[in-house]
């Protein structure tokens, strides 16, 4: 493998601007790779569509990442995952692909026997992949989905901590408690993090997929040989399918937040 080949960057992509998260964790685990991130943001949100749509709206955006030359892929969104991450792998059984699913599992093993909160769009919730994720952690925990497909558009407008998202999230979250963990099922979510934190209070676990997605590809890398071994701090690159220039400012400014 030359060092050509090692230093083409990873594809990340979401519905819109809240894979960013995911991105951040995968920078943080592989500082040297090169990313290029997708945001789809003219067609958020994903969660509300039907898997048709959301499968068509995924390939497309492969495609366009496809021409960077990536040598990778992370699919930075559950939603998109839930609908397209079979048939893509399919599609382009060369390429690494990583995708995104409720951190389901980490939760009940920290939190056996307790309640636990799932936050995820209406499509990440009724699809096969979650649902077979019911069944099979069935008895070990009580799991309660919690579909939150508005929480999307407050984080696409960079709308974080007003008195309208606590709002949301009051009447979300409140009913529930009390809980163990809450499980952000969609990649925008940790960006209402603190948010979510002031309605849950200081007790429960709040964990998403996003360190796991960033192993994941660390490990799909290492077995292509794909690693790149440069010591400098790769470059990030940012594309929108918003035409509006804001949606690159809003995607820098929530790459360099600080969300834990």
């Amino acid at each position: 493998m030359t060092t050509d080949e090692k230093t083409r960057p990873v594809g990340v992509f979401d519905s819109g601007v809240g894979g960013i998260s995911v991105l951040k964790e995968l920078h943080r685990l592989l500082p040297h790779e090169n990313y290029v991130f997708y945001g789809d943001s003219a067609n958020a949100p994903y969660g509300t569509r039907t898997t048709a749509d959301v499968r068509k709206l995924s390939f497309a955006v492969v495609k366009k990442l496809l021409t960077q030359n990536i040598k990778a892929l992370v699919i930075a969104c559950n939603t998109a995952t839930s609908a397209a991450v079979v048939q893509i792998r399919e599609r382009y059984p060369e390429l690494p692909v990583v995708g995104l699913e409720p951190a389901v599992k980490p939760a009940i093993e920290r939190y056996p026997q307790q309640r636990i909160a799932v936050m995820a769009t209406p499509l990440t919730l009724r699809e096969e992949k979650f649902q077979k994720q019911l069944l099979r952690y069935q008895g070990q925990a009580e799991l309660i989905p919690v579909p939150a497909p508005d929480l999307v558009e407050f984080v696409e407008r960079g709308e974080l901590a007003s008195p309208a998202l606590q709002e949301y999230l009051t009447k979300l979250l409140e009913p529930l408690e009390p809980v163990s963990a809450v499980v952000l099922g969609c990649t925008h979510f940790p960006f209402a993090r603190p948010a979510i934190r002031q309605v849950v209070g200081s007790q429960p676990w709040i964990i998403d997929g996003g360190p796991g997605a960033a192993r994941e590809l660390q490990r799909l890398l290492n077995q292509a040989n794909l690693l790149n071994v440069q010591s400098a701090t790769g470059h990030v690159k940012f594309y929108n399918s918003d035409s509006d220039p804001a949606k690159i400012t809003l995607s820098e400014k929530l790459f360099a937040a600080t969300i834990d």
